[in-house]
């Protein structure tokens, strides 16, 4: 019997691991041939079904703009989108993902309008709806690409029918949703100076500007006194910021007898044909200075008055390249009876109006000259400081209106005199088509010399708002437009303005930063202005009389909302169009408005004919997540639309994640070639090693990529996936039979507590979109705890026990735990690992994504065995160090092969280890306690003081390799049967004989 057994190939009758899930991911390969096996089992439909009658939770889709292949960031939104959807989908929820695209707007009129362009075609020659079909068209053939790309990245949602804001019935609620704004008196026709783009021609809202560096020409210019208050009585200033300088005893004169001027410095010289006004402020110090010296060509010579704050003077001074001599201090109250002449008064016959000094509380003394030259056509806070001195200004006789000075080409017009059509070679322009400087500020400049008017010039490279699609400067340009009250009392005691800030309050936001945020922006801006001068879009769909009053019909009304539901918002360009809309009111003096409505109204209205309209889906969404530039964006509108119409924001909660830049953090860009582009990274690693990426980034703030940043995601998949993959090969043996708790051994106890904690770390880090603790947490205890402790551990019990072993069956038990949970938590965030990793687990399963995350026990919970076994493996450390050393040192090849003799002087420790087999859980074949003092050469660690170790050799104890476990043991061959295996190995192989498997 010994003769025929030793022959005996040991390895077959292992429990070695089987599985067929490759250690060797290919992702690339594999993922696509998933993605296509979840459209044809259409996994979307069997997670509505499986979701039946479950509360609901949804994120609404912040919508991607239909124009182009998606980028890294649109993979790393739609990815954190996906995550969500799906662990909420997976505890109990019905977790329903509706995809959305913004469809209208400029960057597809743009495009078509460059094909129009390249074919020598006019846009303005072309039928209106005929463009809009081509826009039309334009965006459904990228919603259908982006769509793909969106599924390849794993997104599992209703790409059937998906929502956007060119469909029929969305215009229609749009329009609809607009009328309700009108309807209540909340819309209304105003002029306003508005960012505006000359390449567009169009109005543009806060969220369409971008900021970039930019050279302006900067002058500083005169604005001489014509007349005001005598300065008799009025206190003389003390000090100087000049040696030379004396405070002189007050004239009876008046600065205007003095010959004096207030100097303003300006960045937009253009801006000077449309000044209306001089702002101060009463909280800075100016004084009267009179020049001495002078070194320049054309600027103030000897002799001359200006007025500058105190503290900007010099700084003037030697821009101009002149000496002055401080004369006297100059009061608020004179400065305010102040009326300047135009410095181009005069010119082309006009300018000839008296220009008042206004109080502002815009005005500092930071920079320039501590005066604002005030444009209201041009500047939003100029425009705010000229309507607040609007009544003074009519008791001073002085006419309020707002000039038109620039056109929506740039060009000057007939409000400038001598810069506009009259001028000799046409009106000069600030920006022409290509976003480049036109003539208009070297003009200005030019006629300012002429005038004597111009202290002093120079160039300024600072920030300026950009459009941020055309990438090209914009300016701001008083011009009518439709406008949504911020501060109108809606008749409940509220404006929209305190209702968005009411709405902030009661929202959670994540990170909390970005309640300040958005706080902030809804705090400082303007009214909203919803009017553009575009084609492809909801129309402004009112009627209005000449004084901007509009039309309140709901019939009228239900008409319109009627037309576009059937035919769209080309219904409102149709011929014949007002006739239809307005009935029997045709032959009233209503005027058909042809604006385009603001995108940002499209996509703050998506709540409407998304949440409210779908049955599947419920107002309001319990999240939006976009990127942190939305808060001036979708949120921002969102918030707008719905508070202006339902009272509340239109989410629960607002999440919002940083944008992704390369290596060395630097914004992406193709010019330096440092983009990652997601197809790229899914064509040569997957899109589970992108979705990693995601998972373990701060994503609330900016992150990083780059090869290096994905080759760091590779390696920890690898990881991730071999730890799967071992859990799968074991389980190959697994018969299902269970194991009561209270049969366990306490390892498997322990594995199982650690379970129970991360269960409750799981499920708080996905309810606070904390993906990168579930991430880390969950990476760790796979490398570390399972892979580097409990398998490796258990492999000789799992291996080599006998059938009917209660510790190989607790170990089966524990590892069919660990691989339900490990798979379903991580199923969210990688999904197609963990479906390949299920199904080859459970054959004849649909999906992981149909399943629920693990219902853990509460009697897994064990801290008093937890705590037990943080000093368990405190002492395992020392031991496991201490072969390490001898390991270094080719004293011993395998752990096994070693004897370590630990010498223990801590109680604590040493009461830990009860019922502990210390050589077991160390990997070795045999252990020795001792409580002798230890040599000086033993090994210790300075953080777990009282253990010291001595490793000794098995052989040198005596003890003999066992054949199949290579364990060294005193009772290798004790059974004659199986004369070169211990008899732990001989018993196994005994049961194994009996039930045939020999």
């Amino acid at each position: 019997m010994t003769d025929t057994f030793e022959k005996l190939d040991y390895s077959k009758t292992l429990y070695l691991p089987q599985t067929e899930f490759p250690m060797r991911a290919g992702l690339p390969e594999k993922e696509p041939v998933t993605v296509a096996r979840w459209q044809k089992m259409d996994l979307y439909k069997r997670l509505r079904e499986s979701a039946a009658g479950r509360e609901k939770y949804v994120l609404h889709d912040g919508p991607p703009y239909a124009n182009g292949n998606i980028h890294i960031g649109h993979a790393l939104n739609k990815i954190l989108k996906d995550v969500i959807t799906r662990s909420f989908q997976m505890r109990g929820y019905d977790s329903n993902y509706v995809p959305g695209w913004d469809c209208h707007g400029l960057p597809i009129e743009w495009k078509i309008e460059e094909k129009y362009r390249a074919a020598g075609k006019n846009k303005d020659e072309v039928e209106i709806n005929e463009f809009r079909k081509e826009c039309r068209e334009f965006a459904a053939g990228w919603i259908g690409i982006q769509a793909e790309e969106f599924q390849r990245l794993g997104v599992i949602g209703d790409f059937k029918n998906p929502y956007t804001t060119m469909n029929f019935h969305a215009e229609a609620r749009i329009a609809g949703e607009l009328l309700k704004f009108a309807m209540s008196g909340q819309l209304y026709r105003g002029s306003k100076p508005v960012m505006w783009s000359v390449v567009e021609r169009t109005a543009l809202a806060e969220a369409e500007v971008e900021y970039q560096d930019y050279e302006s020409d900067t002058i500083w210019v005169k604005f001489p006194v014509a007349d005001g208050a005598s300065v008799v009585d009025l206190v003389v200033g003390q000090g100087t910021r000049f040696p030379e300088a004396k405070d002189v005893p007050l004239s009876p004169r008046s600065l205007a007898e003095d010959g004096a001027s207030v100097v303003i410095w300006t960045t937009t010289p253009w801006t000077i044909p449309g000044n209306r006004a001089v702002s101060f402020s009463p909280r800075i110090a100016y004084g009267l200075y009179e020049v001495t010296a002078a070194e320049n060509d054309f600027g103030p010579q000897p002799g001359e008055k200006l007025i500058f704050a105190d503290a900007l003077a010099e700084d003037a001074a030697a821009k101009a390249k002149v000496t002055l001599l401080r004369v006297r201090g100059v009061a608020a109250d004179e400065l305010g009876n102040l009326t300047l002449s135009h410095p181009l008064k005069g010119f082309g016959g006009g300018y000839q109006f008296g220009v008042p000094m206004i109080a502002g509380d815009h005005v500092t003394d930071d920079a320039g000259t501590g005066f604002v030259h005030t444009a209201p056509g041009h500047g939003r806070e100029d425009f705010d400081a000229w309507m607040d001195a609007a009544k003074d200004l009519h008791a001073r006789g002085i006419d309020p209106a707002i000039p038109f000075t620039v056109d929506d080409g740039g060009f000057f017009t007939k409000d400038a005199p001598g810069f506009g059509p009259d001028r000799e070679g046409g009106a000069a322009r600030v920006i022409d088509d290509n976003g480049k400087k036109g003539d208009a500020n070297k003009a200005v400049i030019e006629e300012l010399i002429r005038h004597a008017a111009l202290f002093a010039r120079g160039r300024l490279k600072h920030s300026y708002p950009h459009s941020w699609r055309s990438k090209k400067p914009i300016i701001f340009r008083n011009t009518p437009q439709w406008f949504v009250y911020m501060d109108k009392q809606l008749g409940d005691g509220t404006t929209l303005r305190s209702r968005a800030l009411q709405a902030i309050d009661d929202t959670r936001f994540v990170p909390a930063a970005g309640q300040n945020r958005l706080r902030a922006m809804i705090e400082d801006r303007p009214d909203w202005v919803l009017s553009r001068q575009r084609a492809w879009g909801v129309p402004i769909a009112i009627f209005a009389d000449a004084d901007g009053n509009v039309l309140k019909d709901e019939a009228v009304n239900a008409r319109i909302v009627e037309a576009f539901e059937a035919e769209g918002a080309d219904a409102w360009f149709a011929e014949g169009a007002r006739e239809r809309f307005l009935g029997s009111r045709a032959n009233e003096a209503w005027t058909q408005v042809m604006d385009i409505l603001d995108v940002w109204f499209d996509s703050g209205s998506t709540h409407v004919f998304t949440l409210e309209d779908r049955p599947d889906l419920k107002w309001p969404a319990d999240v939006y997540l976009e990127g942190s530039d939305q808060h001036r964006g979708w949120f921002h509108s969102s918030l707008l639309e719905s508070c202006g119409t339902r009272g509340r924001a239109p989410y629960n909660t607002v999440v919002t994640h940083g944008f992704t830049m390369d290596e060395e953090g630097r914004k992406m860009s193709k010019s330096l070639g440092n983009t990652v582009v997601p197809q790229d990274v899914m064509k040569q690693s997957g899109a589970d090693i992108l979705r990693l990426w995601v998972m373990t980034t701060d994503y609330w703030e900016d992150q990083r990529l780059g090869k290096n940043v994905l080759q760091t995601n590779i390696d920890a998949y690898r990881k991730l996936r071999n730890t799967i993959r071992w859990m799968l090969g074991t389980l190959a043996h697994d018969d299902g039979e269970e194991v009561a708790l209270a049969e366990m051994p306490e390892l498997e106890r322990l594995m199982l507590h650690r379970l129970s904690e991360l269960d409750a770390l799981v499920r708080k880090g996905y309810d606070d979109f904390e993906f990168k603790r579930i991430t880390r947490a969950l990476i760790d205890f796979m490398v570390v705890e399972l892979s580097a402790f409990y398998f490796d551990i258990r492999k000789d019990v799992l291996y080599c026990d006998a059938p009917s072993s209660i510790r190989r069956k607790a170990a089966v038990h524990v590892v069919r735990a660990l691989f339900d949970c490990v798979v379903k938590w991580l199923a969210p965030m990688l999904p197609f690992t963990t479906e390949e990793a299920w199904l080859e687990r459970n054959p004849g399963a649909v999906s992981v994504h149909l399943e629920q995350f693990p219902d853990v026990p509460a009697a897994w919970r064990d801290e008093a065995l937890a705590e037990k076994w943080r000093k368990v493996r405190q002492v395992r450390s020392v031991v496991t160090g201490a072969l390490e050393l001898e390991r270094a040192k080719k004293t011993i090849g395998s752990s096994l092969e070693a004897v370590p003799v630990v010498h223990m002087s801590d109680a604590v420790l040493e009461d830990a280890l009860s019922g502990i087999d210390l050589a077991e859980i160390s990997i070795t074949s045999d252990l020795v306690i001792s409580h002798d003092a230890a040599l000086a050469d033993a090994f210790v660690l300075r953080e777990v003081p009282g253990v010291a170790v001595v490793i000794e050799k098995a052989e040198d104890r005596g003890l003999v390799k066992c054949a199949r476990s290579w364990r060294y043991t005193g009772d290798v061959g004790s059974d004659a049967a199986f004369a070169d295996v211990s008899a732990r190995d001989a018993a196994a192989l005994h049961e194994l004989k009996a039930l045939g498997r020999l």
